[in-house]
């Protein structure tokens, strides 16, 4: 893309380049029935998920769909889109999801969503480590040990990353998040994500990180693919499960209504809820 053209679109949010398996159905964009944003925690399940979906409303042909962190995908949403591989993708969701009543709260704000967003799942966060735990990690308060190199979600792009940020505070104060997030960033040993549910494993696997807070749901996932990694239980006091919840909102701008509020309303259904449980989801009661 020549110079010029890269300058115009410039505010737009960059996709890294390696996050292909995040972009599912480009070629479809200009002609889906349906786009979705899926907040990229749930990458396991939303093949089968889409799948199920288009059974049941086989009208709905064609879905590009984005598992990419939901902080990355509200960019694009409030940017009017996003640069990936050098390519614009200037659509508008029909469907956004989120762990974060924030992002909701924003979009409200911007009265870009309608008003009737609502729960329909939960999570709780775990520490993902090699198979065998080399180094021994047991608890939360080994991240800061000096021999231990972190795989960290941003907090700036990563919804999961508040939720790890307050499982520090509340395992070990600021002097802990202090410790993980600034003194060890600026030594390297915490390496920050952008999409923590692909970097994580891989830098662990390859040698370059020796734990990273992950949602337990990305473990059983990886362990599924016979990925050589396990996970260690930070406790029920610390793994944030009765705060993580997963929220759904339709686009006001969104240019398939009906299509999208049949989607919203499938997440609602049995189906969907026995297909979040079998991938370790809590499922909400509707």
């Amino acid at each position: 893309m020549k110079a010029e053209v890269l300058s115009e679109f410039s505010h737009l949010p960059v996709i890294p380049d390696e996050r292909g398996d995040d972009i599912h159905n480009l070629h479809l964009a200009d002609r889906a029935d349906l786009i979705v944003f899926l907040a990229g925690n749930q990458f396991m399940l939303a093949a089968e998920l889409m799948q199920a979906f288009q059974k049941q409303y086989p009208e709905v042909e064609n879905i590009f769909y984005e598992t990419l962190p939901p902080g990355l995908e509200l960019k694009q949403i409030l940017a009017g889109g996003a640069m990936f591989r050098g390519q614009i993708i200037d659509v508008c969701p029909d469907v956004y999801t989120s762990v974060s009543l924030k992002n909701m709260q924003l979009l409200e704000e911007e009265d870009l969503i309608f008003n009737d967003y609502f729960v329909y799942a939960h999570n709780r966060l775990s520490l993902m480590v090699a198979r065998g735990n080399p180094k021994k990690i047991v608890s939360v308060s080994d991240l800061a040990r000096e021999d231990v190199r972190v795989s960290q979600p941003d907090p700036e792009v990563e919804d999961i990353g508040q939720y790890i940020i307050n499982m520090y505070l509340k395992s070990g104060g600021e002097n802990l998040v202090k410790i993980i997030m600034q003194d060890k960033v600026s030594r390297g040993l915490t390496s920050l994500t952008t999409v923590h549910h692909r970097q994580t494993p891989q830098r662990i696997i390859n040698g370059l990180a020796d734990v990273g807070p992950v949602w337990q749901t990305e473990i059983l996932s990886a362990q599924e693919k016979g990925l050589p990694v396990e996970g260690v239980e930070v406790g029920h006091d610390l793994d944030q499960h009765e705060a993580v919840n997963y929220y759904v909102c339709r686009l006001k701008k969104g240019l398939h209504l009906d299509n999208g509020e049949k989607f919203v309303r499938f997440l609602k259904s049995r189906q969907t809820q026995d297909i979040y449980r079998k991938y370790g989801f809590v499922p909400e009661e509707f």
